[in-house]
Order: structure tokens, then C-alpha cells, then sequence
């Protein structure tokens, strides 16, 4: 297919021809008494649909007999081809607000994804001439980038240091963003930012999922108490050896590792035996 390259069209002071078809006017209005005025006025006519006045991100797209004749992007009032269309293009910058898409992730749970898409043309010519509608196009390729991208991370993960769509907003939209500029650049769409705008797990397994969570969490909170009880239990049996407290032979070492941690790992309050004998009665 062959790809159009926008390209500056030629155009001319809008107020000097103004001032051209004024005079035409003038001038044909008097003389039309003696036939030549006709000329002047046909001149005029014909003149007139040259004018156009463009506003600020703005652009008018000239083509003449079917043949693209350039781009007119500068903000004013011109004058060009009077014989060529001038279709009207917005350059400002727009937001594209996807619905929320039910995917599977790279787990292969259910998710329900939306993202914020905020894009602008940059190249008229590809724009109108490329694609059949570009802000169809621009939707459907969104929609398309939201779900691959959705396939390729989990939704969450236990372990934070790999990315997940929960766990590395940055990198997911960093990698949307490129996605999106790779399949856009075709229409002369630039990508200027992409975020996830909405993440859930899908409602058939919403309440599923949150129970793992939650149990994945207290695992992670009980290995934490572990680790900690254990660091504390070794500098307290150290404690006691550099301070000649007490000797402990092995199996009192046992039995106090035992205790401290009961005490320490227990989610519930302890409570202490007195023992008034030895560790054997």
C-alpha cells in the first residue's frame, strides 16, 4: 500500500486577496455597463472559495482532481487553491477512554482491564488518507494493545520483585505506550501518555481471588514472625552465653528455643508454668 507523507501546501495572504476581491467587485460592478465588468466578476467568483481561515491545532487537507496537494497547519487566514477541497482536521489533543475489557491474564484468570489513551495526529495526511477512519482506527487498535498487553502479566504476584499489572504500573503502561505508538504510527498518531484506568478480577472469581490473597498474605506475615522470632531466640541463647547467666546444656537449649518461640510466634496470649523443679521431674 502506498503510505502518503504529509507535506506543506502552497497558500498565499488571505487579507491581500481580499483586497484583490474587493476590487474585482468594485471594478466589475462599474464596468459591467460595458461588458468587461462581467469579466471581473467571474474573476471574483471564482476566487472566493480559495479563502480559509485556520484556527490554532488546526489544519485544512488540500486535494485537487483526487490528488493530494498538501497541508495547510499554520493558524491564520490564506488564501490557496480556490479549485481544490479543503477538509478540516483537528491537531489538538484527545483522550480515548476504553471500556472495561474482560481478559484473561498470563495466569489465566479473568480480568477485567480499561485504560486512558491520549493521543493526537501528527500527520494529516496519513490520518485522512491511510486509514479508513482514524478514530475508529484509534479505538479498535487501543482495545487490541489493552488485551495483548493484559495476556502478558498477571494480575498480581506474591513475589514483588517480577511485574505483574498490579505490582508495576510503570512498566505496563511504559510498554502500552509502545505498543500502541507501533500500531497508531500507520494513521500519523502520536501517543503521548497510556494508563491503566481500571483492574479487578473478573466477578466470578472475584471472591476467590481475594481469599488467596488474603491467605497469601498471612503466610507472608507468619514467615516474617518466623524469621524474627528466630533472630531473637539466637541472640537471646548468645545473651546468656557471653554473660555466664546460666550454662545450658543441649537439651535445655531445646527446651528454651521451644518456649520462646510458642511465646513468640503464638498468636494468642501465653501463658507462663512456673517450674520449681528441674527440667527432668
Amino acid at each position: 500500500m502506498t503510505r502518503t507523507e504529509e507535506r506543506v501546501a502552497w497558500k498565499a495572504n488571505g487579507f491581500l486577496f481580499l483586497l484583490l476581491e474587493i476590487f474585482l467587485l468594485l471594478a466589475g460592478a462599474g464596468l459591467v455597463i460595458y461588458g468587461i465588468g462581467i469579466i471581473f466578476l467571474v474573476v471574483a467568483v471564482l476566487l472566493l472559495p480559495g479563502f480559509v481561515m485556520i484556527q490554532p491545532n488546526e489544519a485544512r487537507v488540500l486535494t485537487f482532481f483526487g490528488k493530494y496537494a498538501g497541508t495547510i497547519a499554520e493558524d491564520g487566514f490564506f488564501w490557496a487553491n480556490p479549485f481544490a477541497s479543503k477538509k478540516k482536521i483537528s491537531l489538538r489533543v484527545r483522550n480515548f477512554h476504553s471500556d472495561k475489557l474482560k481478559v484473561n491474564d498470563a495466569d489465566g484468570n479473568p480480568i477485567l482491564i480499561g485504560a486512558v489513551i491520549v493521543w493526537k495526529v501528527i500527520d494529516s495526511a496519513k490520518a485522512l488518507f491511510d486509514v479508513e477512519d482514524f478514530n475508529v482506527f484509534v479505538a479498535i487498535q487501543s482495545e487490541t494493545a489493552i488485551r495483548s498487553l493484559a495476556s502478558r502479566y498477571p494480575y498480581d504476584r506474591h513475589d514483588q520483585s517480577l511485574p505483574s499489572l498490579m505490582g508495576a504500573p510503570e512498566e505496563v503502561a511504559e510498554n502500552l505506550c509502545t505498543e500502541l505508538q507501533e500500531r497508531l504510527k500507520i494513521a500519523g498518531v502520536e501517543i503521548l501518555e497510556a494508563r491503566i484506568s481500571h483492574l479487578a478480577y473478573a466477578p466470578e472469581i472475584a471472591q476467590a481471588m481475594l481469599r488467596r490473597q488474603q491467605a497469601q498474605a498471612v503466610i507472608a506475615a507468619r514467615q516474617k514472625i518466623v524469621e524474627g522470632a528466630i533472630g531473637m531466640v539466637e541472640m537471646a541463647l548468645d545473651h546468656i552465653e557471653k554473660k555466664g547467666v546460666v550454662e545450658l546444656d543441649e537439651e535445655r537449649k531445646a527446651a528454651m528455643v521451644n518456649n520462646l518461640m510458642v511465646a513468640l510466634v503464638s498468636e494468642g496470649e501465653t501463658t507462663p508454668v512456673i517450674n520449681t523443679g528441674t527440667l527432668f521431674t
